[in-house]
């Protein structure tokens, strides 16, 4: 038996079978990535999107809350039960849940933060804060700013980009450069 005839074959098969091996784990590494940012991307559109929902009907009821220093403990017992319900309706809880599960450190930091800042403003409209109060404002501003921030996180991974504020001629995020509630008649601020 040649030796040499027989070395050449199984080294040959076997660099063949590697090769085939590798491949095969390269092909389904890359396919996996894609699957991982597709599903960030649908999960974070979601994340905003419900956000967004429920910040719609949280404005919704402003426009309609009794306001500040308004009596009427039912009345706001009411207020606090519907803006629950609002982010329970927006099924904001749930898509949360899958952005801590597929999203990375940073947008699900930034997403966290925008989450909780929007809880406070369920809760200061929960408590009769009407759509131009000082308290619907120190609670809105902010959640704005969130959102934005959550915004440009996912934009900086996805695409590699960044937003800034003067891109749209603006001061800052949050929007109070902007808005007529804060800036008042005579441009003072809430």
């Amino acid at each position: 038996m040649d030796w040499g005839t027989l070395v050449a074959a199984v080294s040959g098969g076997s660099i063949a079978i590697t090769g085939t091996v590798l491949a095969d784990h390269l092909r389904n590494r890359h396919e996996t990535g894609r699957g991982l940012s597709a599903r960030r991307r649908a999960v974070y559109i979601e994340f905003i999107s419900a956000a967004e929902a429920c910040h719609s009907r949280l404005r919704q009821i402003a426009q309609t809350a009794p306001g500040e220093g308004d009596e009427g403990g039912d009345q706001r017992d009411d207020l606090d039960v519907v803006t629950r319900a609002a982010l329970a309706e927006a099924a904001i809880y749930e898509v949360r849940e899958r952005l801590f599960i597929d999203a990375s450190a940073d947008v699900a930091g930034t997403g966290q933060v925008m989450f909780e800042r929007l809880r406070t403003l369920r809760s200061v409209v929960g408590t009769g804060a009407s759509q131009t109060s000082p308290a619907f404002h120190a609670a809105y501003h902010p959640y704005i700013g969130s959102v934005w921030s959550y915004r440009v996180a996912v934009r900086k991974e996805l695409d590699g980009q960044s937003l800034s504020p003067a891109a749209f001629g603006w001061a800052g995020w949050d929007g109070r450069d902007r808005c007529p509630v804060c800036q008042g008649p005579a441009g003072g601020g809430v």
